[in-house]
């Protein structure tokens, strides 16, 4: 396999250094009880966090992203006084938003968890519950992927994932085991003044398939601060395949950091779907590594920022084997002073002939303040192949408007049905019907909250 190019952090440094200054030790990184893969995994992570800079905006990557906000000394790692603090997860978030029910769903919560799984799907062989029941429980399964995906030295909030992950998910699929109903988990990074630190694996064997719906959100506040930090590593096998749905409404206090990353083996196939509303800053790395000939990937996001919302967006798609297809649309709309940033490369490597990507990225700007950032890019080293991409940058179209006033609809409402009509390519992208309505009233919640569009 060739290696990726990927966009390397310089150690340069000057008037924009952030300061390190996370409560964070060696004291606080889980080893007792561990296999000796995972111990080494945490070790390398720690090494890694220490010795990596803390990016800004001379780090090519950041350059549009300044970090220089963020209070770090004011943050720490959760512990049993705040499960007691906690405030109840809100029932909609825990309801099935694909199919009619869960087969399995894991709540995270600062200083705990909850698992459910039904019967007959454990006696097949998949295990779905917390990380920590996981890396005691079955280590030769969890060895199988933690660190493979995302190596510790991908980046300073990888490495700090990777070392100081207090809890997340673990999901594994048998070969050839087919699940027809959608398992679900949630992490809820409550409370303010905490780093809410996790990592999500997810191994679906040969021949496999799943749906899995993730979900992190917190409480609706909007005064302090949080850090919510996390590592997404998937490993899609030979012939298997993945519908996986991923929303992010965490509170407008929140600073949240991801590395997210899926492998996906020949013939697999993924479907990956985003829905992003909440945060303060988000700032994640979104990649799709095709590294099995025919191997198929489908990636649409969904943005809506308001106020002074940051998010930043810098999604890849590596085409490393022959034959590979792939498919990436990410729409997002803005108000207030908010602003976007998706910096998108499809890559393909030496000898993966017969390679077909695409890449688009949509934005609707809503007010005069906002502002939206749209990079694609491409970098072939192939012949015989298809790549193309687009970017647009625009605000509601005045005929638009116009034709639904003639038609008697008040110009408010008019522009209302224009906004929600942006987003139609993408809802049309999303095989569930629970996620669809939970990403329109997501919409129309932003929408009442403008007072003009």
């Amino acid at each position: 396999m060739n290696a990726v190019p990927r966009i390397t952090m310089k150690p340069r440094r000057g008037e924009d250094e952030v300061s390190t200054g996370f409560q964070f030790t060696q004291d606080a990184v889980r080893l007792g009880g561990l296999s000796k893969a995972i111990q080494a995994y945490r070790r390398s992570s720690l090494e890694n966090y220490n010795n990596l800079p803390m990016p800004t905006t001379k780090d090519e990557a950041w350059r549009r992203t300044d970090l220089r906000g963020l209070e770090l000394s004011t943050l720490r790692q959760p512990d049993e006084r705040d499960r007691i603090s906690l405030s109840e997860i809100p029932e909609s978030l825990l309801m099935p938003v694909a199919g009619e029910a869960y087969d399995g769903q894991v709540i995270i919560y600062p200083g705990g968890s909850q698992v459910q799984i039904k019967n007959e799907i454990s006696k097949s062989g998949v295990i779905f519950t917390n990380l920590r029941t996981a890396e005691k429980e079955y280590p030769h399964l969890v060895d199988e992927i933690i660190g493979k995906v995302i190596p510790p030295e991908e980046g300073k909030f990888a490495a700090m994932a990777g070392a100081f992950a207090q809890d997340g998910i673990f999901l594994y699929v048998p070969k050839g085991v087919h699940l027809l109903s959608p398992l679900h988990s949630l992490i809820w990074a409550a409370g303010k003044n905490l780093a809410n630190i996790t990592h999500i694996l997810v191994y679906l064997a040969d021949g496999s398939s799943a749906t899995y719906v993730q979900e992190m959100a917190s409480e609706p506040v909007d005064s302090g601060q949080g850090l919510n930090c996390y590592n997404l590593e998937i490993h899609v096998g030979a012939n298997a395949n993945l519908q996986f749905v991923e929303l992010q409404s965490l509170g407008q206090n929140i600073w949240n950091f991801g590395h997210e990353r899926v492998r996906v083996g020949r013939d697999g196939r993924v479907d990956w779907i985003f829905g992003a509303l909440g945060s303060r800053l988000t700032k994640t790395f979104t990649e799709l590594s095709l590294a099995g000939e025919g191997g198929t990937g489908k990636m649409s996001g969904f943005y809506f920022t308001e106020k002074n919302q940051h998010f930043d967006h810098d999604t890849q798609q590596n085409h490393l084997a022959r034959h590979t297809t792939s498919d990436l649309l990410f729409k997002g709309a803005l108000v207030g002073e908010s602003r976007s940033i998706w910096q998108g490369m499809i890559y393909v490597a030496p000898g993966a002939i017969k390679t077909d990507g695409y890449q688009a990225n949509r934005n609707l700007v809503l007010s005069e303040k906002a502002r939206a950032d749209s990079i694609p890019g491409l970098e072939i080293l192939a012949d015989d192949v298809r790549c193309t991409h687009g970017a647009t940058v625009g605000k509601v179209d005045a005929d638009q408007v116009f034709y639904l006033m003639a038609r008697g609809i008040p110009e408010t409402e008019a522009r209302r049905l224009v906004v929600e009509g942006f987003f139609d390519q993408i809802m049309e992208r999303i095989p569930f019907e629970g996620v669809r309505e939970r990403f329109s009233q997501s919409i129309q919640a932003k929408l009442n909250s403008i007072t003009v569009i």
